[in-house]
C-alpha cells in the first residue's frame, strides 16, 4: 500500500511507491526460491491510535455508502435481482492460464441506493482438478491488485491438494482493472510520472510532489468522477457477497493478501455469520491512520533494506558492497543519489534508469528474498554503467509491458481506495515534524515517506479508524512475517487481538507475507485448515 504525493510527503510516489503500487500491499510474487531466517519486527508507527486523546485531529470524514445499510441486502428485495445472479463463465482474456474461466457479476454503483445505477465486476476462477469441496475466493491485495490476473499465479501460490480440491476464484474489485477501472494518466504521462526524479527535500522537490499529485487528481476526477466516492472498501466487501452468493455458498471462503487482509476483514464485520475458513496474511490494522501506515512501512522498508544489505555482504561473491552494514547503507545511497543526478543507460535509448526507477526496482527486491541474488546482479550491473536488469524490475513492479502499455490501472486504483479507507492527520505542523522525524531516523526512504498523500485528491476519506471484531466470525488464521517491509509484523498482531476468535500464525523470514512462499511451513497449517478443518493450537511460529 502506498499512496499519492503531496506537498507534506514529496517523493514518495514520485521516487519509488507508485511503481511498485502493485507489491506495496501486493501479496505474493512468484517466487524463484524460498527465503528463511529471521528477522526482526518490521514496523511501528507514532503514539496516534485512534481513541488516544493525545492523538493529534484526524481530518474530516465523511460516509460510505456501504458501511450501515437499513436491511441485509441479502434478504430486502430491493436488491434480489443482484443476489440471484448466474455467471455466465467463459473464455479470459489476457490470462496465460489456459484453464481459467471468466465472467462478470452485476452490483450497485451505490450501495444504499440501488436505483444510482450499476457497474459490472470481473471474476475469473479455475475449477478444481478433482472432488470439488468448494470456491476460494482470493486477493492479491494493492489496493489495485487484479484478482483475476492473479489466477496466473495460483499454480506457484497453491499446493496441489488445494487445486484439487477447490475452485479458485479472483476478482477484480470496483474500480480497479476490468471492474469499470478508473482511468487517470495516459500511459505515456505515466511513463513520465513514475520516471520522474528530485532531490528529496528540496523546493523542487515539494513543487513536483504538489503538480503532479494535482495533475493525477484531476484527471482521475475528469475521466472517472462518478466512480470516485464509491470506491472505498466496504463497498467492495458488498460486493463480495454477492459474488459469494452467485457462487453458491453460504459461507465465503477466502484467503486474502496484504490489503486482502483489510478487506477480508471488513467483510467479516459485515457478514459474520457468513464467514466460512478464511485466512488474512500480511494484515492490515485497521486502527491505524494514513500517517500510522507510511510510518510503519517506512520503519519496515527500512529494516528490510539493512536485512537485504547485510545478506548481500555475507554473500561469498557478487555483491556490490562492501564494509560492514553501515558502509554498504553509505554507498547504496550514493548510488542513488548519483543516478538522481546523471541516469543510467540501459537497452532502451528512450528510456534511461532514472533514480525513482532505481527506487521501484530497489523496493521490489525487499519483497521477496528468493530475489535477493538478482537483485545483487542487477545492482552491480548498473553501478557499471548497465541500468537494463533494474529498469526491467522497475517494470515489473508498475506491470508495464514491453510495448509501452500498462497491465492495469494499480497506480491510480491504490490511491483512490487508500484515499476514502484511511484520513490522515489534519495539523499540517504536526505533519511537517513527521515528516523531518522519519527521514532522520530512517535515511534510505524516510526523506520520501512523510505526511499522508491525500491531499490533492478530490475525495474525502468515508471511514474511520476503527478495530474489527467480527463477532462469530472465527476462527480466523491471520499470518504474519517477522521481517515484512510493507505489512509490518506488528499489524498482524493486532489484528490478530482485535478479532474475536482469531489464531495467529508467525513466519519467522524476509519479504512480504508468507504463503506461498514460506518454504512448506505457513502452507502446511493453512491447507490443514482449509482442507480438513484443522484450527491450529496456540499460536504457531515457524
Amino acid at each position: 500500500m502506498t499512496v499519492v504525493p503531496s506537498a507534506h510527503r514529496p517523493l514518495t510516489r514520485l521516487l519509488a511507491a507508485a511503481a511498485a503500487a502493485v507489491l506495496l500491499l501486493g501479496g505474493c510474487t512468484e517466487p524463484e526460491s524460498s527465503g528463511d531466517g529471521g528477522a526482526s519486527d518490521g514496523g511501528g508507527a507514532p503514539e496516534q491510535a485512534s481513541g488516544d486523546s493525545t492523538s493529534p485531529e484526524l481530518e474530516e470524514i465523511g460516509s460510505s455508502a456501504a458501511e450501515d445499510l437499513p436491511a441485509d441486502p441479502a434478504t430486502d428485495p430491493a436488491y434480489s435481482a443482484y443476489y440471484e445472479q448466474e455467471i455466465e463463465w467463459g473464455p479470459c482474456e489476457d490470462l496465460t492460464t489456459e484453464r481459467a474461466e471468466c465472467g462478470s457479476l452485476t452490483v450497485p454503483l451505490v450501495w444504499n441506493d440501488p436505483s444510482a445505477g450499476d457497474i459490472e465486476i470481473a471474476v475469473g476462477r479455475i475449477g478444481a482438478s478433482g472432488e470439488r469441496t468448494g470456491s476460494l475466493v482470493i486477493n492479491p491485495g494493492g489496493p489495485g491488485g487484479s484478482g483475476v490476473n492473479f489466477l496466473d499465479s495460483a499454480e506457484y501460490v497453491f499446493s496441489p491438494q488445494m487445486r484439487s480440491s477447490y475452485d479458485v476464484v479472483g476478482f477484480d474489485p470496483r474500480g480497479v482493472n476490468r471492474s469499470a477501472g478508473i482511468e487517470c494518466l495516459s500511459d505515456e504521462e505515466t511513463d513520465e510520472y513514475l520516471a520522474l526524479t528530485v532531490e528529496p527535500g528540496t523546493e523542487e522537490a515539494e513543487a513536483a510532489a504538489e503538480e503532479w499529485g494535482t495533475r493525477i487528481a484531476e484527471a482521475c476526477q475528469e475521466h472517472s468522477g462518478d466512480l470516485l466516492p464509491y470506491l472505498d472498501t466496504w463497498s467492495a466487501a458488498r460486493d463480495m457477497d454477492v459474488l459469494r452468493a452467485a457462487l453458491g455458498t453460504e459461507q465465503l471462503d477466502y484467503l486474502g493478501f496484504s490489503y486482502g487482509t483489510y478487506l477480508g476483514a471488513s467483510y467479516a464485520e459485515l457478514y459474520p455469520d457468513r464467514v466460512g475458513s478464511t485466512v488474512l496474511d500480511g494484515a492490515m490494522d485497521p486502527t491505524i491512520s494514513m500517517n500510522e501506515l507510511v510510518a510503519g512501512q517506512t520503519e519496515g522498508f527500512e529494516n528490510a533494506t539493512g536485512a537485504f544489505l547485510q545478506d548481500c555482504l555475507d554473500a561469498a561473491e557478487g555483491c556490490p558492497f562492501k564494509g560492514d552494514l553501515e558502509e554498504a547503507r553509505q554507498q547504496l545511497d550514493s548510488f542513488f543519489s548519483a543516478v538522481d543526478a546523471q541516469p543510467v543507460e540501459t537497452d532502451d535509448p528512450e528510456r534511461p534508469l532514472t533514480g525513482a526507477l532505481a527506487r521501484s526496482a530497489f523496493m521490489i527486491l525487499l519483497y521477496e528474498d528468493g530475489l535477493w541474488q538478482m537483485g545483487r546482479e542487477a545492482l552491480t550491473d548498473a553501478m557499471n554503467g548497465d541500468g537494463a536488469a533494474l529498469l526491467a524490475l522497475a517494470d515489473q513492479s508498475s506491470e508495464r509491458r514491453a510495448d509501452g502499455t500498462y497491465r492495469t490501472n494499480a497506480t491510480y486504483a491504490i490511491t483512490a481506495v487508500n484515499c476514502l479507507d484511511h484520513p490522515g492527520v489534519a495539523d499540517e505542523e504536526w505533519v511537517e515534524q513527521e515528516a523531518q522525524r522519519l527521514a532522520e531516523e530512517y535515511p534510505t526512504f524516510g526523506p520520501m515517506m512523510g505526511g499522508d498523500g491525500c491531499s490533492t485528491w478530490p475525495q474525502q476519506p468515508v471511514r474511520e479508524p476503527a478495530p474489527i471484531a467480527a463477532e462469530g466470525a472465527g476462527p480466523i488464521l491471520v499470518v504474519g512475517t517477522t521481517g515484512d517491509p510493507a505489512t509490518p509484523y506488528a499489524w498482524s498482531q493486532n489484528l490478530a487481538v482485535q478479532l474475536d476468535d482469531a489464531v495467529l500464525l508467525t513466519y519467522e523470514g524476509h519479504g512480504h507475507t508468507a504463503y506461498g512462499r514460506s518454504g512448506g511451513c505457513i502452507e502446511e497449517i493453512v491447507d490443514a485448515y482449509f482442507l480438513e478443518g484443522m484450527v491450529p493450537e496456540g499460536d504457531p511460529t515457524c
